[in-house]
Order: C-alpha cells, then sequence, then structure tokens
C-alpha cells in the first residue's frame, strides 16, 4: 500500500487561501466496496470493475461510474481535463473550474451526508475525509476515493492516473499525466541557469509563505530559486507567518502573491507596507500576480503556474 499523503497545505489553506483550493487530509479506514451489481468481472469491453488503491484504502468500482460528485476543486478540475466531465453530477461550491462543471452548494469543508446522497452518487471523490465522511457514505454504500493534496509531482499524476481509472478514462488520464510531466521538464530545462534569484511566495497578507518542503516550493525550486522562507524561525512546519521586517531583510528579488483575487494584493499594496516601499522586487516591477486558484492547487494547471513563473524568472533574470 502507498503511503497516505499529507495536505498541500493543510488546515492554513482551507483558512487562508479563499479561492478554493483543495484541502489534504489523515488517513481513514477503507471504505466498503459498493455492493456487487456489475457485470462479470473485468470484461474487456467495460474494464471494470477496477479496484484503485486511495488514501481511504482499496476502493472497488464495479461499474463506470455515470453520476461523480467532486468535493475537491482540484479533482474537479481533473475531472473534466481528463474527459469524466459528461458524468460528473455535481461538484462543491469551491469548484470554480471549468465553468461548465456543476457548482452546487455542497461543500468540502463541512461534507453533508444527505445532501450528498441525494445527488445519487455512484462515486464521490474528495481531497478531505472531514467529519468522518468517507466512513459515513461507506455505511449507505456509496463509493468513496480519498485523493489528498498532493505533495509531490509524482503524487500529483498518481491521482490523475488513480481517478482515470476509477471513472473510465485511464487512457485520457495518462496522457494527462504524461504531458504535464513533459511540460513541466521542458520549462525547467529552458530556465535560466545560475541566476542566484531568491523569491517569497505569499500565501495570504499577514503574511505566511510556503518553504521548499510543500508541494509549491518545489514547483519554485525546478527554477533553481533561493527560497527566503526556508530561514524562517518557524519553518519546519512548512508554511511559516513571516514577519514584515523579516521579508524586508531577505530582499526578495521575486515577489509571488497567490493572494490577489481572494485579499486584493498587488505591488503597490506591498509598497503601502511597513519597510516594504524600497525591496528590491517593487523597485524593479518583479512583483508576479498569481492566479489564486492555480496557485493553490495540484492539478493539470500546474503547468500554468509553472509557465508563469518561468516567464517571471526569465525577465528577472535579464534585468
Amino acid at each position: 500500500m502507498r503511503p497516505v499523503r499529507t495536505a498541500f497545505a493543510g488546515a492554513l489553506l482551507g483558512t487562508l487561501v479563499l479561492a478554493g483550493c483543495g484541502q489534504g487530509g489523515t488517513s481513514a479506514s477503507p471504505s466498503p466496496a459498493p455492493a456487487a451489481s456489475s457485470p462479470s468481472a473485468g470484461t474487456p469491453a467495460t474494464g471494470f470493475p477496477v479496484t484503485v488503491e486511495a488514501a481511504n484504502g482499496k476502493v472497488t468500482i464495479t461499474e463506470k461510474p455515470q453520476r461523480i460528485v467532486s468535493l475537491s476543486a482540484t479533482h474537479t478540475e481533473t475531472l473534466f481535463a481528463i474527459g469524466a466531465g459528461p458524468q460528473v453530477v455535481a461538484v462543491d461550491d469551491r469548484s470554480n473550474f471549468p465553468p461548465e462543471a456543476p457548482k452546487t452548494s455542497l461543500s468540502g469543508f463541512k461534507p453533508n451526508v444527505e445532501a450528498i446522497v441525494a445527488q445519487k452518487p455512484d462515486l464521490v471523490v474528495v481531497s478531505d475525509d472531514l467529519d468522518d465522511i468517507v466512513n459515513e457514505l461507506g455505511k449507505v454504500n456509496v463509493p468513496v476515493l480519498h485523493e489528498p493534496s498532493a505533495t509531490t509531482l509524482d503524487q500529483a499524476y498518481e491521482e490523475i492516473e488513480e481517478l482515470g481509472a476509477a471513472t473510465g478514462n485511464k487512457a485520457k488520464a495518462d496522457e494527462v499525466a504524461a504531458g504535464m510531466r513533459t511540460s513541466l521538464d521542458r520549462l525547467a530545462a529552458e530556465a535560466p541557469k545560475n541566476a542566484g534569484l531568491t523569491f517569497y511566495h505569499e500565501l495570504d497578507q499577514t503574511p505566511y509563505a510556503a518553504t521548499s518542503k510543500t508541494f509549491i516550493g518545489q514547483i519554485y525550486a525546478m527554477f533553481g530559486l533561493t527560497n527566503i522562507a526556508d530561514k524562517a524561525p518557524d519553518a519546519a512546519g512548512g508554511y511559516p507567518k513571516l514577519s514584515a521586517e523579516f521579508v524586508a531583510q531577505a530582499d526578495p528579488d521575486l515577489i509571488f502573491l497567490a493572494d490577489v483575487n481572494c485579499c486584493g494584493q498587488n505591488r503597490d499594496a506591498l509598497a503601502g507596507r511597513p519597510g516594504w516601499k524600497d525591496l528590491s522586487a517593487i523597485e524593479k516591477g518583479h512583483v508576479v500576480e498569481l492566479d489564486d486558484d492555480i496557485a493553490s492547487r495540484w492539478g493539470p494547471r500546474v503547468v500554468q503556474l509553472a509557465e508563469t513563473i518561468g516567464a517571471a524568472v526569465a525577465k528577472a533574470g535579464a534585468s
């Protein structure tokens, strides 16, 4: 059995990043397999039943799901990217991409069993096991895949492939994951070498940051950047709260903001903070406004995040 994955930003992103990131969670007891109602096992025509090993153990899905409910914004993006969109009947209130996703009032933060069951799902996908939702749905024979926030790119690829297998879209899912690998490898190879640039990634304006040990930190590491948050006093947890003085003294070459849509942060707002007006990144125009959602999710649009980072690195290196 593969190790259970920890949260992308855990409870921190759940409370600070209001743009709807998926949240990770802890391992739960394996959900019971649904009642056997499928045709003979493993027929070449359907590929079902299939067994997927998720964070909640081995989950057997007897027939190709036709009524999928997603309670994770990241997994909603993935389901549509791998061709499972027509099978999705409801998504949570933070799933805002793609626009055609059937958004509802369902919550991934406060899951309601009755409301979920009312959608008549034959598969529910979650990135958290809040309120013991995996076990509660299992009691009514609803198969659940618990796919927590990825902590590495390999884990992100793995989840995409697992969702493909679980929904009958394995070939397309494998294609999406392979395309991500290829694109990210290319972007890393094209990045300027030995740029020696430092950066600060802001989760929210308090300000919380992310270290190189986090999923987002590993994306930045692809471009050879030095993360100022790695030297923060409480960096061990991955998401230290930095003081304004700490950032001012570090004077990063690049500042990336993941609190633009949620919190209205931009270059001018940063310049108004005590001691920040003369920061190199602000003076030289190397403050990058990220899409909050893309910067907080670990699905296929990670490539877009890496493209934005790569372009900023190239610009800063040339200045």
